[in-house]
């Protein structure tokens, strides 16, 4: 069986990458192999993908996959955006971290935001393909729903009526920005 190295340690993130991939490959975690994940020190979703994919690449000899995701909030200068984990730590976890960004969005008429992913795979010869899925939607004005993970619980994809907090996993990973950039990518390479 082929293996692959889903470059994450987000438990949430690994879920619904192995998901995606193809039943063909068996799906190895870092955590797996005691490999820690590197200092994210990129200014973009796409430099932070590839980033992680060239540093798990080391330690394996068979493809790998990485994501670098966030959510960039319109009123709030497009952030947390490449910082979103970095917000959850800060505040100690992503439940106080969304506290804390709906307090700061209060009396906010525009709650736009946006879920970006992005994916970058490399191949065992060491080509890397990065692709970016993007998913309009709002802010709600309170936490809902214990679904999904990370900042799922106040974003509503637009022309839904429910978070990804509140919706039924599958239908969340099928349709997520994740899910739209693993898309793009399947044009680009099998797996």
């Amino acid at each position: 069986m082929k293996k692959i190295l889903i470059g994450t340690h987000n438990k949430g993130k690994f879920k619904e990458i192995a998901y995606l991939i193809s039943k063909k490959y068996k799906k190895i975690s870092p955590v797996s192999l005691k490999i820690k994940s590197p200092k994210e020190t990129g200014k973009s979703f796409k430099s932070n993908s590839k980033l992680k994919v060239n540093f798990f690449s080391k330690f394996v000899d068979y493809p790998v996959i990485s994501d670098d995701s966030g959510l960039c909030i319109k009123a709030l200068n497009n952030k947390p955006g490449i910082y979103s984990a970095r917000l959850a730590k800060k505040h100690g976890g992503f439940f106080k971290a969304m506290q804390f960004i709906l307090k700061k969005m209060e009396k906010v008429k525009n709650r736009r935001a946006t879920f970006v992913c992005s994916l970058s795979y490399k191949n065992i010869k060491g080509k890397i393909d990065t692709v970016e899925g993007r998913l309009e939607g709002n802010i709600s004005s309170k936490i809902l729903g214990k679904k999904g993970f990370g900042y799922d619980p106040i974003f509503k994809p637009l022309n839904k009526k429910i978070t990804f907090g509140q919706m039924i996993k599958i239908k969340k990973i099928k349709m997520d920005h994740r899910f739209i950039a693993f898309k793009k990518l399947k044009k680009k390479v099998k797996i």
